[in-house]
This record gives C-alpha cells, sequence and structure tokens, in this order.
C-alpha cells in the first residue's frame, strides 16, 4: 500500500515538518518519488516511522535510533514482544497456542481453545489475561514483519465474534437512570476494545448505545438528542497529531458539558492532551471497572 506523507503523519503521529527533519537530517525514511517528485511511501516506511517512534520512547536520541540496523531494530521489538509474554504459565499457554493457530489459519483449534479459556475463566479475565497480550504482541509482530496483514485480520475477526457472542448472551437491561454512548471516531476502525468495554458494561447492568467504528460527529450528535445518556466512552487507539486530537476532544467537552467523557487507548497520545474537567482518562481496564461501579451506586 502507498501513503502521502500526509497520511503518515495521520498514522504515526509525527507532523509532517518532523518527518522531513528526521530524512534530511538522520536518513530516517527512503522515500519513493512520483512522476511529479512527491514523495511516496509505503508500508515498510511506515513500519519504520512506528518503531522510530516507539524506540525514541526508551531514551535513546533520534540521530541514534535513526541510526540502529533493521536487525538492531529487530532486537528491540523483540524485547517488547518478550514484555508480553505473562509470568503465569496457565494464561501464557492459552496466548502462545492461540497465536500458533491463527496464523497458520487453524479456525477449528482456535475456536475450541478460546471457547475453552473463557469457560474456565470468564470473558474478563480471559480479556485480561490473554486477548489483550495476545493483541499487543500481534501489534508488535506486524511492525517486526513477523506476520502479514491477513493473519492480523483473521484472529482479530474470530476474537470480535467471541465478544459479539458474549454479549449476546447478558440480559437485556431495561430500567436505568443514566447510559453509555460508545464509539470510535471517524478516522479509527479498532473496535476490540470498544467491544470489551460494552460487555463490561452490560454485564454491570449499564445500558449501552453502541455506535462502533469510524463514527462521524454529527451521528455522535443526533445519538446525544437521547437526554438520559450521560457518559461517552471513545477510544483513540491510531496515532495522530495531539493538536487534531485535542480539537477533536475539546469540541466534544464544549458541545455536552454535563456528561462525563471517557478517553481510552493510545496512552502517549492521550498523555500529550489538555483534558478538561469533564473528560476522564482511563489508564486500566481496573479504573474503568472502578467508574462502572460509582456510576451504579449512583443510579
Amino acid at each position: 500500500m502507498n501513503y502521502s506523507i500526509s497520511d503518515l503523519e495521520q498514522l504515526s503521529g509525527v507532523q509532517v515538518h518532523t518527518i522531513r527533519i528526521w530524512e534530511r537530517r538522520y536518513n530516517a525514511l527512503d522515500p519513493m518519488r512520483s512522476a511529479g517528485n512527491t514523495r511516496m511511501y509505503n508500508d515498510d516506511h511506515l513500519k519504520r516511522l512506528l518503531n522510530i517512534v516507539s524506540i525514541s520512547q526508551t531514551g535513546l536520541k533520534i540521530s541514534q535510533v535513526c541510526a540502529l540496523s533493521e536487525k538492531e531494530m529487530n532486537d528491540f521489538l523483540k524485547k517488547e514482544i518478550d514484555q508480553t509474554i505473562s509470568n503465569d504459565a496457565h494464561f501464557e499457554y492459552y496466548t502462545a497456542q492461540l497465536l500458533k493457530y491463527g496464523l497458520v489459519y487453524n479456525e477449528s483449534e482456535f475456536d475450541q481453545l478460546i471457547n475453552q479459556c473463557i469457560l474456565e475463566n470468564g470473558m474478563i479475565t480471559t480479556y485480561k489475561q490473554v486477548i489483550y497480550p495476545l493483541l499487543v504482541r500481534l501489534g508488535l509482530m506486524w511492525r517486526k514483519d513477523d506476520i502479514c496483514p491477513a493473519q492480523e485480520h483473521f484472529l482479530s475477526n474470530i476474537i470480535r465474534q467471541k465478544l459479539y457472542a458474549a454479549i449476546n448472551d447478558l440480559p437485556a437491561v431495561t430500567q436505568v437512570k443514566s447510559s453509555w454512548l460508545l464509539f470510535l471516531p471517524e478516522t479509527d476502525g479498532h473496535d476490540i476494545g470498544l467491544l470489551f468495554a460494552n460487555y463490561i458494561l452490560k454485564q454491570a447492568g449499564q445500558k449501552v448505545i453502541y455506535l462502533g467504528s469510524r463514527v462521524p460527529l454529527e451521528s455522535v450528535k443526533d445519538a446525544m438528542q437521547n437526554k438520559q445518556i450521560k457518559h461517552l466512552l471513545l477510544f483513540m487507539v491510531r496515532s495522530q497529531p495531539p493538536e487534531t486530537a485535542n480539537d477533536y476532544i475539546s469540541e466534544l467537552s464544549t458541545t455536552y458539558p454535563e456528561a462525563r467523557i471517557h478517553l481510552a487507548g493510545n496512552g502517549k497520545l492521550i498523555s500529550e492532551l489538555k483534558l478538561d474537567k469533564n473528560v476522564n482518562w482511563f489508564q486500566s481496564i481496573n479504573e474503568f471497572e472502578q467508574t462502572i461501579k460509582s456510576a451504579s451506586n449512583a443510579n
């Protein structure tokens, strides 16, 4: 897939002028050129840029990171992958085996094993201890060129199916004083975390209006005509310039000052935002669960 430099900005969160500086000073990327001499990039360029951003967070200077060989970058990624390995052999077994079955497209074995894990541990524990580490590991493996996009899509879609089935098995919520509106911004399609939040909320007896991924702001405004909605929950997963994300959240906060707006997802991005008083950042699933308990008590 080909990208413009503006696409790279949206996907990585690194501003265009910064990408150009890194290219000029440190040879960070070697873009292709169109017939009109416009910079063009491919998946390898995107992965390298994401790796540069990730490794620079370890304390190395950009000049040092850009000078790393492909092998040295892969060594850094391997260390990150190793950090996703659970100290609990029980859960690590499930994560490793599910990954193994997913990479060879063995849906039958994957389905049987994840069903066994959910039966033994419940959906919430399975997500925390197995599914989430699996998804993190997949993302790192993609950046390291250990998997292809088809394998990631295959695994993600099976996990979505399990979450939909678990949500469907929960009893319907009939009487509550407030509701939660769940959605992802128009630029974001990674909805697994949002689906899991939907499950947790419904299990706790909260009413959920689930809009899903890539939702235009106009659709959010239409849904907010329901005056019982007191909580908005959105995940910002995709990297983007902090200024863009800040404008988006500020518009929500200003438009709905009486609502409680909850953010989750890309911690690096969210930490750089200026959050108004009615905006809350969930930094962990446990924080989310505690907020739900408080909301339930308030009801």
